[in-house]
């Protein structure tokens, strides 16, 4: 196996998010091969070298993968200092698991949660732009000219978004629902987006992630991903070398 980060070997293995670790290395608190590793950076090979943080030997765990149709009102933190229930509260893991971005509190739909580091760091990088689908309902009848503002992109404070699909799914003169599509992760985005064009978002529902979807997930529940796609997540996010097993066949998904 090729030397990666110590970093992120031990965010891979549980131990905290990849920053909290580089804080545990640079703390003296880890150690490869009994020797203090303190410096950053530092590259191990996490199947040879003996790596204990603490005094305590790391183990790698395999790797979870969930889907959640997330609730009004959870937040998509591991730590909540106003103590609100947490998304990691609903989804039952024995290992730590986070969330694959954010949905912010009043957003509802689909969020991933997972422990692997690497797939995260990918899906949530301006790169790889995978689609994110939401349902939106807002105040007045949106007109002509404000989607297509939307489909040129909008000018935020972090510059001009990229182009968003939108299709009208209602229309009226008290209230509009439209379908966008985005392949960023601006902080509030859609939100932003719509109240540059004058319109107040109501409720927002992320409906798909890719492909993957909100079928057959109620409101609150979750389900891990198959086999087949983490596969898919790995493929469009330029993972290689690290083969996902469909749960029905047991077959290792080649990542080409």
């Amino acid at each position: 196996m090729a030397e990666q980060r110590l970093q992120k070997v031990l965010a891979s293995a549980g131990v905290a998010s990849r920053r909290k670790c580089e804080e545990l290395i640079l703390e003296g608190a880890v150690r490869v091969n009994r020797k203090v590793v303190d410096k950053l950076p530092a590259f191990v090979d996490a199947e040879r070298d003996i790596i204990t943080v603490n005094g305590r030997k790391i183990r790698a765990e395999p790797k979870v993968y969930f889907l959640l149709n997330k609730p009004k009102g959870v937040v998509c933190t591991n730590s909540d200092p106003a103590g609100r229930r947490r998304v990691i509260d609903i989804v039952r893991s024995k290992g730590r698991i986070f969330c694959v971005g954010r949905l912010d509190v009043d957003t509802t739909g689909l969020i991933m949660l997972t422990n692997d580091s690497e797939l995260t760091n990918r899906l949530t990088h301006p790169r790889y732009g995978l689609a994110k689908t939401y349902v939106v309902r807002v105040k007045g009848e949106i007109g002509g000219g404000a989607v297509e503002k939307l489909k040129k992109g909008i000018w935020l404070s972090e510059g001009k978004t990229g182009k968003a699909s939108v299709k009208i799914l209602r229309r009226s003169h008290k209230e509009s629902s439209l379908e966008v599509t985005i392949r960023q992760g601006l902080n509030r985005q859609v939100r932003r987006m719509l109240a540059r064009v004058g319109h107040k978002v109501v409720s927002l529902k992320r409906t798909h992630i890719g492909k993957l979807g909100l079928r057959g997930l109620g409101t609150g529940k979750y389900r891990r991903l198959s086999g087949s796609e983490v596969g898919y997540l790995k493929r469009v996010t330029g993972v290689v070398g690290e083969g996902a097993k469909d749960k029905t066949t047991g077959r290792t998904i080649q990542e080409s």
